[in-house]
């Protein structure tokens, strides 16, 4: 798509001419501009100016066509790369996909120079959490008391720290999340400000939720977990309240699913409570699953299984979809057998825990057969920038097994195990066969990525678009639609005010900061 050059002066006047923008103080119209990743693509002016000449307006209509110059489609059960290839959408359904050209004259969406993809889901998210941590606990920190002052917020202020992280989780691509708020509070705000954009989501609270969570994980006395049990039985009823109250909103895209927080946080009595509201929702589970080796080792002293054995125990792994994070302390001699048997989707998240906090078990779950999604955790929301990172750290970690003779087996990680693994293998885990793919009969949950323009392309449509992924982040994501309504349009935030939503959430994450620093959190870190 040719885009007009112009300077960064341009830019500026553009953007000040803009009736949102005229009358910021200096100070802000400075801030508009550096907080501007929710409105800039890899363009610049054009991509928050009207489309170009010869584009569809925002609105395409219940029936439309897409041209793309790559479109990675499934044919015949297996991933294909086709070049000038054309989908047919009609109701937010993918009608037909082809090499050639559609004669209808109906409304092109015109991606020459993008490839187009199946909405990438993330298996676990936190959303709510996110902004205010970004950028404080990637020294020795930690982020608990951070996470606990989320909590405390109005609804309103919860509304804002709500919108501005599903904003950039839509922003980078990723359209269908698999949401552990860390409180009814939380879930309730997800549910709020997913609706109305159209998302698509399985949310659900962590239970136990935050204000009780720390105690309860970090005891230095089982008792205190025997103790909890009352309290996190009637979180269970409340959170089952919650999944039957919004079941099926948003014409059948919010499907909320129970989400306990992990197997050293739970009794007998406990799971046995959340198997059964798990069952009677049919939407499956959602949980931290041997999250590090403390838990597995915490539930084999207490309950003489691995995590993994205890869930199957209580028929967790086989009533519905189950999605587990992290998977850092698994029994790689007991634990893969069991989870593959029951199709569980390990949600590996190359950010957990903030920006360089290790690498996590990808390409040992590779070599095992298992399912491995991309998922996002807390801190950082671009899902395409953690996509290269599950690739690029999972290949440093397999060389590294390789160097210190591992007798664990292990996989190399490449770019099509990742792109697999952001679509079609977590639908698979959901039991949706309409999402995570491109053909006819899908859902038209798509999204664009420019591949041919400055940093991550060549100013040619490459001749292997996946590989350009890998040099990609989230700003270059050109497109983003859900069921065929847009919500991301030439790199462009378009379902709500980005500009309103940074500013509302830029205020709460200073609220935050304020209390961190009247405590003296923010300790000196090493340089």
């Amino acid at each position: 798509m040719k885009r007009t050059p112009s300077s960064s002066s341009a830019d500026a006047h553009k953007l000040m001419s803009d009736p949102g923008i005229a009358g910021l103080s200096r100070r802000g119209f400075v801030q508009s501009l550096a907080l501007s990743s929710l409105v800039a693509g890899s363009g610049s002016a054009a991509a928050v100016a009207a489309p170009p000449p010869g584009q569809p307006s925002i609105e395409l209509g219940e029936r439309f066509i897409i041209e793309a110059g790559w479109v990675l489609t499934e044919s015949q059960g297996e991933l294909k790369l086709v070049r000038d290839a054309q989908l047919l959408v009609r109701d937010g359904v993918i009608e037909d996909v082809r090499s050639g050209a559609f004669s209808d004259a109906l409304p092109r969406l015109k991606l020459p120079h993008e490839l187009l993809l199946p909405g990438f889901i993330s298996g676990h998210t936190h959303c709510c959490s996110a902004t205010p941590t970004r950028g404080i606990i990637e020294g020795p920190r930690s982020y608990a008391r951070p996470l606990e002052l989320v909590e405390k917020l109005s609804d309103e202020e919860m509304d804002a720290l709500t919108a501005l992280n599903l904003a950039e989780l839509l922003r980078s691509g990723c359209t269908t999340h698999l949401e552990m708020s860390l409180s009814l509070r939380q879930a309730e705000s997800y549910v709020r400000m997913a609706e109305p954009w159209g998302v698509r989501a399985y949310p659900g609270a962590m239970i136990p939720g935050i204000e009780r969570l720390f105690a309860i994980w970090f005891r230095a006395d089982d008792q205190v977990l025997m103790d909890a049990e009352p309290g996190t039985l009637e979180e269970i009823a409340k959170n089952l309240a919650f999944c039957e109250k919004h079941m099926g909103k948003g014409d059948g895209r919010i499907q909320p699913m129970m989400s306990p927080h992990a197997c050293d946080t739970h009794t007998p009595a406990t799971m046995r409570a959340l198997a059964d509201a798990a069952k009677s929702l049919g939407t499956g589970l959602h949980i931290h699953l041997s999250q590090g080796q403390r838990e597995t080792d915490t539930v084999k002293r207490l309950w003489g299984q691995t995590p993994t054995q205890w869930m199957e125990s209580y028929g967790m792994l086989s009533d519905g979809p189950v999605f587990g994070a992290h998977m850092s302390g698994l029994d790689w001699d007991i634990d893969p057998p069991i989870l593959n048997k029951h199709g569980v989707v390990y949600a590996h998240c190359p950010s957990g825990g903030g920006a360089g906090n290790g690498t996590q078990p990808y390409p040992e779950a590779l070599a095992a057969g298992m399912a491995v999604n991309i998922g996002i955790d807390t801190h950082s929301n671009d899902y395409l920038e953690n996509l290269k990172l599950a690739v690029l750290y999972g290949q440093a970690r397999h060389e590294l097994l390789g160097e210190l003779d591992s007798q664990r087996a292990s996989q190399r990680p490449t770019v099509w195990n990742a792109i697999e693994g952001a679509t079609r293998i977590p639908a698979k885990g959901l039991r949706r066969d309409d999402l995570g793919v491109i053909k006819a009969g899908a859902r038209a949950d798509l999204i664009s990525v420019a591949v041919s323009g400055m940093l991550n392309g060549t100013g040619a449509l490459p001749p292997e678009p996946l590989n350009n992924l890998l040099y990609a982040n989230g700003r270059m994501v050109q497109t983003v639609m859900t069921d065929g309504r847009l919500q991301v349009r030439e790199g462009q935030f378009i379902a709500d005010d980005p500009q309103q939503i940074l500013a509302r959430g830029g205020e709460v994450a200073q609220k935050i900061w304020r209390q961190l620093e009247q405590e003296d959190w923010f300790t000196d870190i090493p340089r």
